[in-house]
Order: structure tokens, then C-alpha cells, then sequence
């Protein structure tokens, strides 16, 4: 007599299970717009510039008051699109994430005043955006990858206030050493030959001849920028929509050292002025020094570091179950003050 309440108990616990599910998901996947149309989390952000207002373009993922995550592209004016692989794994998290393309990147306005393109304004614009999508202290954190992680570790200096963590994804804090370790490190692992000729369209600044970037894909890129035998089609979409004006302008015209704005930008000095969570992100293939990333990791208040063996500059993608899983497992910890 007493297994038929038992079963009855166990039925009505797996239907209320079911018939929460759907809330849960349906919750999760609804935000609330100032309009009657629903556009796929896509928003266009006013920001405020000094030489007037711009739109960039943003979306969103899930509905999550307690993590809220900001994607920082590289480039400088790539685009989000090599970032898409982050939406399978936050989204099985239950993360609240935004991909978002920056000022002068190719979803986003693209005005031409050059005054526009430094971290400060870059900053500014950060700062904005944290605003229209109501991040804060209590559940912000940002996710910048080389370029990007300049960015994120600019934006913590100046507005660690409003952060509750802190990753940086391939990129050492000093470009410099990022220069450095490409004259010393990974041009003395190069053919000769091709070296030299690389050197030599570098040195006529011939940087539009066809034959610097066939020189450069096989023998720099596919070694140590993504290692994966087929580049991924969100990683192509942006290498085809990259702003090759900013790029030059702050990079300079190639990822195989760096030339532009950002050649003298340095800021190891004042990593111990961040005192939120932190991750520091190397890959042993990476185009940054992975010890200096693991130093990094040391000179921060509250810092984690993350090795990828078998990944590049854009672990994320070739050692993504490694990359992915740290990244998470720090997001959860700091949600759950463990760091």
C-alpha cells in the first residue's frame, strides 16, 4: 500500500520538472526591449564620442542578473564573429554574455576621423556599453582577447569599480615585449629564406604585395595565430571584415610583431593596481611569450593563470576543451567568491 504514494510522489516531481523547464528557458531567452519586436538580443548602443554620436552593434545572450559578460574582439577592428564559438559553451553555463563589435568594426559605425582610434576613447566607449546593458560590480566581468584583452586591462584600470572579474586571452601587457618576442622568439624558429623575404617587403613597406600575406599565412598565422587545419568560418567572416584602416594605423600590418599606435603601449608596471579576480590566458603556440602571461598572472592582486598546451593565439579554438573549461570554472568560482 505504501509504493503507491511513492510513485505518485516521484510522478508529480518529474511533471513540475518538466513544466519548469520550459519557464526556465523561456526566461532566459527573453529581455525586455523598449519595443513590441524582437530582434535576437541584436541592439545598436548610442555611444558619445568627442567628434559626435555613433551606434555599435551588440548582441545578446540569456538572461542572468548574477554574470554578465562583455566579449572584447581583437584586431584593433576585427569584428565578433571569430568570438561565436564562446555561445555553445556560456550558453549551456546559463551565462548572460554580449558579443559586441567596437567603433569602427564592420557590424558598428565606421566614421573616418583617425582621433577616435586610442584606448582612452576606446575606454569611454567600454564604459558606455557596460551601462545600456545594466552590468555592475555585482555581476560584470570582461573577456578580451589580444587586442581585446589591451582593452579589458585598460578598461580595469581605470573603472575596476564596476568589475567583478577579469580575463585577458592572449595578450601580454607590454607591446614591447610582444615585439620583442617575435624578433627574438618566433622569427629565429622561421625558414631563413622566408624570413628574409619577409623582412625585405617589410623594409620597402610593401605591405599591399600579394606576397607578404602568402608568405605570412603558412609560415607565421597558421603556426601561431589558429593552429586548426581549416580556419573556422566565424574566424574567415572576420578576417574578410576587418577595418584594415584602424588595424595599420594601431597594429600595424601584421600580426608578426606590432608598429602602429599601440608599438610603446605598456602597462606592466601597474598590474598590481588591479585588485578584482583575474585570469591571464597563454597558449604554448601563442604570438605572446605564455611565461609572461603566467607573470602576469603573479603581478595582479587576485590573479589565475591558464595554460593551454596545444593552443595559439586564438586558443579558444584550437585548445578550446582546455580554454573553455578554465574559463568557466573561473567565472564560477568568482561567482561563488572561491577567488
Amino acid at each position: 500500500m505504501r509504493i503507491i504514494p511513492i510513485i505518485l510522489l516521484l510522478l508529480l516531481t518529474i511533471s513540475c520538472q518538466k513544466e519548469n523547464k520550459p519557464e526556465t528557458l523561456s526566461k532566459y531567452f527573453t529581455y525586455k526591449e523598449n519595443t513590441n519586436i524582437e530582434s535576437a538580443g541584436v541592439k545598436m548602443i548610442p555611444i558619445k564620442t568627442p567628434i559626435g554620436n555613433f551606434k555599435v552593434w551588440t548582441k545578446r545572450f540569456g538572461n542572468n542578473p548574477k554574470i554578465k559578460i562583455l566579449l572584447l574582439h581583437g584586431g584593433p577592428a576585427m569584428t565578433h564573429e571569430y568570438m561565436e564559438c564562446f555561445e555553445t559553451f556560456f550558453q549551456r553555463e546559463g551565462f548572460e554574455f554580449y558579443e559586441y563589435d567596437q567603433l569602427g568594426s564592420y557590424y558598428s559605425d565606421q566614421p573616418k576621423d583617425s582621433s577616435l582610434w586610442t584606448t582612452e576613447r576606446f575606454v569611454n566607449e567600454v564604459e558606455q556599453v557596460r551601462k545600456a546593458i545594466g552590468a555592475d560590480s555585482s555581476n560584470f566581468y570582461v573577456l578580451g582577447n589580444s587586442w581585446g584583452g589591451i582593452l579589458a586591462m585598460e578598461y580595469a584600470l581605470k573603472h575596476q569599480k564596476n568589475l567583478k572579474g577579469l580575463i585577458v586571452s592572449n595578450m601580454v601587457a607590454s607591446a614591447p615585449e610582444y615585439g620583442k618576442y617575435a624578433d627574438e622568439v618566433l622569427a629565429k624558429q622561421m625558414n631563413p629564406e622566408v624570413l628574409a623575404e619577409i623582412r625585405t617587403l617589410e623594409a620597402k613597406k610593401d605591405f599591399n604585395n600579394p606576397r607578404y600575406m602568402e608568405l605570412l599565412i603558412p609560415n607565421f598565422y597558421k603556426k601561431y595565430l589558429c593552429r586548426l587545419e581549416e580556419w573556422p568560418d566565424g574566424l574567415n567572416r572576420a578576417s574578410k571584415h576587418i577595418n584594415g584602416e584602424i588595424y595599420t594605423l594601431m597594429q600595424g600590418p601584421s600580426e608578426f610583431g606590432i608598429s602602429g599606435r599601440l608599438a610603446k603601449w605598456d602597462i606592466k608596471n601597474r598590474l598590481n593596481e588591479i585588485k578584482i579576480p583575474t585570469l591571464m590566458i597563454g597558449a604554448k603556440y601563442d604570438t605572446m611569450d605564455p611565461k609572461a602571461m603566467e607573470q602576469q598572472s603573479k603581478l595582479v592582486k587576485k590573479g589565475r593563470y591558464l595554460y593551454c598546451p596545444n593552443g595559439s593565439h586564438l586558443a579558444m579554438w584550437d585548445d578550446q576543451k582546455i580554454f573553455m573549461s578554465g574559463v568557466i570554472e573561473f567565472i564560477h568560482d568568482v561567482n561563488n567568491n572561491k577567488i
